[in-house]
């Protein structure tokens, strides 16, 4: 049974830093796309940033030059950097791959 699970979210400043987590078990993560979205309240979710197999990179708009995905194959977890937050950052995070979903972790960015 595939399980995604997130962590590292919280309440921090506007300017300051986060990183996530997703620890993947029942699947090996290097061999699939996964990607974090997000989703702020009373908004849909929105895709924030991608990484393929081959390690391959694609990124929201909004969070290019601040964010960055990256994954640990040996520990089979991916990771979302997240600098110079903005209280427009505030939201649920995600993480997903094909059709699975973790729980969300909750980011607060105070201003």
């Amino acid at each position: 049974q595939v399980q995604l699970v997130e962590s590292g979210g919280g309440l921090v400043q506007a300017g300051g830093s986060l990183r996530l987590s997703c620890a993947a078990s029942g699947m090996i993560l290097s061999i699939n796309a996964m990607g974090w979205y997000r989703q702020a309240p009373g908004k849909q979710r929105e895709l924030v940033a991608t990484i393929r197999s081959g390690g391959s990179t694609n990124y929201a708009d909004s969070v290019k030059g601040r964010f960055t995905i990256s994954r640990d194959n040996a520990k089979n977890t991916v990771y979302l950097q997240m600098n110079s937050l903005k209280p427009e950052d505030t939201a649920v995070y995600y993480c997903n791959s094909m059709k699975w979903w973790g729980q969300g972790t909750q980011v607060t960015v105070s201003s």
